[in-house]
């Protein structure tokens, strides 16, 4: 959680053979690459992408240092995940000589290089396939519609996480309150930069001491959503827009808009953000298990002085039975 990280992501080694991808020491670590790009020491972290390793697509704070409160530690397998299905197997085609033409040792030498040309082509099939593997797997475990990414104020701690996420348990508060009818209430009206001529007529009529005649004028001269927060005071004129004072309420009611535009909707969530941490943790887990991409996750491992605390949150989001989806 936090840094904006709305799902898991992986930083892609740049050189194969890099002797520094990762490094041991009794005394600290483990660190990775040369920067190092990420250096444990302690209860320590630094991170500082972008030498040995890609840089990171999240949000995060380099060349700070944090402080490690918790770690989880993952299986890795070498096995393909079963999202992928099993590996495509691509046979080498048998090549039977064919060129007879030339001396005996001229035609095995020929014959010889085509059979090579036809194992690097199987080999080179194979790696297509393998390539294509993979990037359905990174799509699938790191994408998705920016549109359903929610933004969550959890007593002061910013998190994000997918709306997918927060409805995997199908009769918890969460699920109830992010599906399709209740989502679309939050976002009640359209982005202002999608407003309708009509629409922006509409806003216009709303505001107090602007004349009806001139809210007419944005529909009749076809001013959508974005062509209305481009306007300024020339572009008002130009409208036909006359009275200064008319001029300055549209001109400040424009800017409103901007800056609400700018703005993003966070829902403020009044709970322990450790304890909402280790519930949207474990939703990601449920997540991922559910498309294949990890195994069943056990229930969150919880410090004793947060236990009650943290079934208070269960109780509240995973009412009854419920809450045996996080508790096990």
């Amino acid at each position: 959680t936090g840094f904006d990280l709305v799902s898991p992501f992986k930083m892609k080694l740049k050189n194969p053979d890099d002797t520094v991808a990762i490094l041991h020491h009794s005394d600290y670590g483990p660190k990775f690459g040369q920067g190092p790009d990420l250096c444990v020491h302690g209860s320590r972290v630094t991170i500082r992408t972008g030498v040995s390793y890609e840089r990171s697509p999240a949000k995060l704070k380099e060349s700070l240092q944090y402080t490690i409160k918790e770690m989880e530690v993952f299986s890795i397998k070498g096995t393909a995940p079963p999202l992928l299905g099993p590996r495509k197997e691509t046979k080498q085609p048998s090549y039977s000589p064919a060129i007879k033409k030339f001396t005996k040792w001229v035609n095995h030498a020929l014959n010889k290089k085509w059979e090579s040309l036809y194992a690097f082509e199987a080999e080179v099939t194979q790696l297509e396939e393998s390539f294509k593997d993979e990037e359905h797997f990174i799509e699938s475990l790191a994408t998705g519609n920016t549109k359903d990414v929610v933004k969550l104020n959890v007593s002061g701690t910013l998190m994000s996480t997918r709306r997918a996420t927060l409805m995997i348990a199908k009769d918890s508060v969460l699920a109830q309150q992010y599906d399709d009818s209740k989502w679309t209430v939050q976002g009640s009206f359209p982005p202002v930069k999608a407003w309708t001529p009509a629409e922006v007529s509409n806003w216009a009529k709303d505001i107090e001491g602007i004349p009806e005649d001139i809210a007419s004028l944005f529909l009749e001269n076809e001013i959508n959503g974005s062509e209305l927060l481009a306007l300024n005071v020339d572009g008002l004129k130009m409208l036909g827009v006359k009275r200064v004072g008319t001029i300055c309420l549209l001109s400040d009611e424009i800017r409103l808009l901007k800056n609400a535009a700018n703005e993003e909707k966070v829902t403020q969530i009044e709970h322990s953000p450790y304890c909402f941490g280790k519930i949207l943790n474990h939703l990601r887990s449920k997540q991922l298990h559910s498309v294949s991409l990890a195994k069943e996750p056990t229930p969150p491992s919880i410090r004793k002085s947060q236990k009650k605390s943290f079934e208070k949150v269960v109780d509240y989001y995973f009412p009854g039975d419920s809450s045996k989806f996080i508790l096990g």
